[in-house]
């Protein structure tokens, strides 16, 4: 969320006194992140401690329990939340659920250039959590692949809201446009999807705990070179590649080559990449996306300043050289 929320800082700094005990010196808004249903804050305490809080309108407690679990088992890079006085992971706040970290000063892969040693390290970290066994009763929380159908539908009906309707709002506007423009290609992504999606219905897959969403966004790397995994949101019992999409999948720009692909897969180690699995999930994220950015334009005036950075995000997908001629040539090499 790039826009404070409408919530007195007064309120923040007393349930925060309330639920976890801090007495807060200073707190400060941080414009970061596309997700429209979170905002974060630094947290100062009258002691110097820096803490990272979390708001969430959309809430499930899958989104602690599974980085506490894994850091019982010994992954170093996760970053697991403060428990309230209460014992929980979490406290009510309203609308929201209030999440509390140490903050780790850092800069995350979109504002440095990772070394051949970080993504190393990245590689081994996701054949760590790749490898873990889940207990059943975790795992009983965690949703589990079932190549739904849900965002391509979502997508479909704002192809015809695009074909149908006019928009006042001149970002709604121009992504009208836009969409009407690639009415073709969008097509063709939907049913491409879908035709792999009923494939991979029909096939035996091994399934393993993944993160879902390793974009350059959410790796955080400390001066001291101290290298993190954060945003466990959508934690998913899926094929591995569920994750490894992001090697090499365009999602942003960490991977620029295949030596940079290469060095990830040198501390994951040697394994089998099914590349019908792997075209099918580049495909699904970029309808993800190209649903949650046009639902925020579209199906809402809201967002301010994240409206315009929406309607690029969105356009850029289908640039040459992009995700979906990269997922294309994944596709065609399978």
């Amino acid at each position: 969320m790039l826009e404070k929320p409408n919530i007195p800082d007064k309120l923040i700094i007393s349930n925060l006194q309330q639920e976890y005990g801090l007495h807060v010196a200073e707190l400060t808004f941080l414009p970061i992140g596309a997700d429209l249903s979170s905002a974060v804050y630094r947290v100062i305490t009258d002691d110097g401690t820096a803490c990272f809080l979390k708001l969430r309108k959309t809430f499930d407690e899958i989104i602690v329990e599974v980085p506490l679990f894994l850091k019982s088992q010994g992954i170093r890079e996760i970053i697991a939340p403060y428990e309230t006085k209460s014992k929980q992971s979490w406290a009510d706040f309203g609308q929201y659920k209030m999440i509390l970290y140490p903050f780790i000063e850092g800069k995350n892969g979109f504002e440095m250039e990772l070394t051949d040693q970080h993504r190393r390290t990245l590689g081994m970290a996701f054949k760590r959590l790749h490898s873990i066994q889940v207990p059943s009763e975790l795992k009983r929380l965690i949703p589990q692949e079932t190549f739904s159908a849900l965002w391509r539908e979502n997508l479909k009906s704002l192809q015809e809201q695009a074909e149908n309707k006019t928009f006042d709002d001149p970002t709604a506007a121009k992504l009208v446009e836009f969409m009407q423009s690639k009415r073709s290609e969008i097509t063709r992504l939907i049913e491409r999807t879908e035709q792999l999606a009923s494939e991979l219905q029909s096939k035996p897959l091994e399934f393993v705990l993944c993160h879902t969403d390793i974009h350059g966004g959410n790796i955080l790397i400390t001066e001291h070179n101290d290298f993190y995994i954060v945003d466990w949101d959508a934690p998913l019992l899926a094929p591995k590649e569920r994750d490894l999409m992001f090697i090499g999948g365009g999602i942003d720009t960490l991977w620029k080559s295949k030596q940079e692909e290469a060095l990830f897969y040198q501390g994951y180690g040697e394994t089998k990449i099914d590349l019908t699995t792997l075209a099918y999930y580049r495909y699904e994220r970029i309808i993800e996306d190209l649903v949650a950015y046009g639902e925020q334009l579209l199906l809402t005036d809201e967002g301010g300043a994240d409206r315009e950075p929406a309607y690029q995000t969105f356009k850029v997908n289908f640039k040459p050289g992009q995700t979906i001629e990269i997922a294309e040539k994944t596709d065609k090499s399978n």
